[in-house]
């Protein structure tokens, strides 16, 4: 016990009054309960020296000659700040998904017997973004459109027009002809 310090002194104070119990009701033991325990104590003891200090593990038998990576938890990730200060914006809009129609003449010859005009479209344009923009930049609607990549690297896009919209009447607005 150290001089002056007071919290030493209140614990080995309470240390010293204690009376000795085996249960936390406070009741003292018995001595059949005291015997008893003594003898269940013994019996796990016995049982542990013929076990032995060091027992083998099994292992288990590997029917495969690969080692797999057991599946561990993953926890999602929580980012204390975001990687980006701002968000991409898309390249691909309307203005940029048709480059420009074609007016070479299969594309006329297309236009007048097939309905369809010619476009050059972004080559990562796909065949919905450029049904919209078509929609959107010349108020009609298109029945299909097929796609190719010209052998110059060009995305070609021809745009099949609904029975209601003339095609040479639209190319004239557009300015093709």
């Amino acid at each position: 016990r150290q001089e002056g310090h007071p919290s030493l002194f209140v614990l080995q104070s309470s240390l010293v009054h204690m009376p000795r119990s085996t249960k936390t009701t406070g009741q003292v033991a018995k001595p059949d309960q005291a015997k008893k325990a003594v003898v269940k104590k013994a019996i796990q003891a016995k049982k542990s020296v013929q076990k032995g200090a060091v027992q083998k593990t099994r292992s288990s038998v590997r029917t495969s000659v690969h080692f797999h990576r057991p599946i561990t938890r993953t926890l999602p990730r929580t980012p204390k700040y975001p990687r980006r200060s701002v968000p991409r914006k898309s390249v691909l809009h309307q203005y940029s998904i048709l480059k420009y129609p074609l007016a070479t003449e299969s594309a006329m010859k297309n236009i007048e017997d097939n309905h369809t005009l010619s476009f050059i479209v972004d080559i990562r344009a796909n065949k919905h973004q450029i049904k919209e923009t078509v929609k959107r930049l010349y108020d009609i609607n298109a029945v299909k459109i097929n796609t190719l990549i010209r052998p110059d690297g060009l995305k070609k896009a021809y745009v099949k027009l609904s029975k209601d919209h003339d095609a040479l009447d639209v190319a004239n607005k557009i300015g093709i002809i």
